[in-house]
């Protein structure tokens, strides 16, 4: 049975769009991440001597609405365009939302909220492009194709994760970087690259749940292509392999002694590599692993940019 059977009684009577309806549809706590990366970035950038509050707030405010776009759009597409919502188990942590399969929300809707995101994220990156310069642009043009492309091509040619990692990772911290102080350095893609290992997590950590619904759907990624097994290995390396990139750079004397102020993340990324071997075959016992991945996801990249802020008034 396609999507298309599947969406058959789509018709019937869904309540209006309304201010709520559209807040809850965005997956607002997803959006921490967002913030958290500007927060890296931001803070990488104090550190280097630079700092516009104007382009600081435009700069989160772009990457929050590409966050939307993807998040809803992703839920859209798993809707429409495929059987994956019908089969997926969803968790306080993957799955979307889950209003479209519960009727609270239109697909017109839904797709109309990832239209407008998007609209707005890129006319702020046209603005950053005109103020600040080309690599604005390329690096808005990657991030850009990272939403529109990610569901319906990326996560079926096994590159999804690579993809997240680096749009919704490693991009946006150098990006707000760039905007910030005109340049960017070694310094910016070492400690973004923190960043781009810890987003391929957060995509990775999810699909041990949402894997049969996925199959289904067409989909490819690690836990399908590796079995989980070997996808809870890699989890493993990619996540210690963000906090080895801080320690490595503190040595190698490319960031401050201040960056490791993100290890404090790595008590929680432990946690997240011991639930995820233990129970990566249980989608319901994947909610611990998937919770720990996210709070190791989101101190990292608070605290590295917590890191630089006191490195820029105290050496």
């Amino acid at each position: 049975m396609d999507a298309a059977q599947l969406n058959e009684t789509d018709d019937v009577a869904i309540p209006p769009l309304t201010v709520g309806t559209a807040i809850r549809a965005v997956s607002p706590q997803f959006l921490a991440l967002s913030v958290m990366l500007s927060i890296h970035g931001v803070g990488l950038a104090v550190w280097s001597g630079s700092f516009d509050a104007g382009l600081a707030v435009l700069s989160i405010i772009g990457l929050m609405c590409l966050h939307i776009a993807i998040n809803v759009f992703n839920d859209w597409h798993d809707w429409c365009r495929t059987v994956i919502d019908h089969y997926t188990e969803h968790t306080a942590f993957s799955g979307g939302s889950g209003m479209l399969p519960r009727g609270e929300i239109t697909p017109r809707a839904a797709l109309g909220i990832s239209c407008t995101g998007l609209a707005i994220g890129v006319s702020i990156g046209l603005y950053m492009t005109w103020r600040c310069g080309w690599p604005v642009f390329v690096i808005g043009v990657a991030g850009v194709t990272a939403v529109i492309f990610y569901t319906p091509v990326f996560a079926k040619l096994g590159i999804g994760e690579i993809v997240a990692g680096l749009g919704l990772g490693t991009l946006p911290v150098v990006g707000i970087f760039y905007v910030l102080v005109g340049t960017i350095t070694p310094a910016a893609w070492w400690s973004a690259a923190a960043s781009g290992f810890l987003t391929y997590n957060l995509l990775l950590v999810n699909e041990f749940p949402d894997a049969y619904a996925d199959a289904l759907g067409g989909r490819r990624h690690m836990v399908i292509l590796l079995g989980r097994p070997r996808a809870a290995r890699l989890f493993a390396v990619m996540e210690i392999s963000a906090f080895v990139v801080i320690i490595a750079g503190v040595i190698a004397g490319v960031l401050p002694p201040w960056a490791l102020l993100g290890l404090i993340g790595l008590p929680f990324a432990i946690k997240s590599i011991v639930f995820t071997f233990r129970h990566n075959a249980d989608p319901d016992e994947m909610p611990p692993a998937q919770a720990n991945h996210v709070l190791s996801t989101l101190s990292l990249n608070t605290f590295l940019g917590v890191g630089y802020i006191i490195a820029a008034f105290l050496g």
